[in-house]
């Protein structure tokens, strides 16, 4: 299987970043899987694992400590450009989260970066719409207890 090339965009800091350590463990048409270990060390994450659900505009990892035990799961509301000539993706993260956490709990992050994201042009308005309907299909799909589905891509690669 020929892996593609990944870019991580990021609005809040500027900056896009070649991802060309991460390990592809899967890919069809709908996700990308990859295997990765943190870009710059961490005390609490070490490694993880992600799906990229390309058509839904989520991201969802597994992330890890050091002894290999699961920190939480954090989901990424992202967009994407794919270059077929090159077949390199550009995964832009449009800035809000969701934690899930090992006991269920479940919490969105970074709300206030949309706002300031949108206030200051970094943000259109379109990206600002495509950035909340895809967290509330992340929270629907959490809420009626088929997060175990978005994990599933991922469960398989976990030793």
């Amino acid at each position: 299987m020929a892996s593609p090339i990944l870019y991580r965009k990021r609005l809040i800091p500027d900056e896009c970043v070649l991802l060309k350590d991460d390990r592809l463990l899967y890919r069809d048409e709908k996700i990308i899987v990859t295997g990765w270990n943190t870009l710059k060390p961490r005390k609490d994450l070490h490694h993880g694992f992600s799906c990229y659900y390309l058509q839904e505009g989520i991201k969802v990892s597994r992330f890890y400590r050091e002894d290999n035990s699961l920190l939480y799961w954090y989901c990424d509301i992202v967009d994407y450009d794919h270059d077929t000539d090159t077949d390199t993706y550009i995964i832009t993260d449009l800035l809000v989260d969701v934690i899930v956490y090992p006991d269920g709990f479940v919490k969105v992050v970074d709300i206030d970066e949309l706002v300031t994201a949108q206030e200051t042009g970094l943000l259109t308005d379109d990206m600002l719409k495509k950035s909340l309907l895809n967290l509330n299909h992340l929270l629907q799909i959490i809420y009626a207890g088929g997060f175990n589905q978005l994990q599933s891509p991922i469960e398989q690669y976990v030793t």
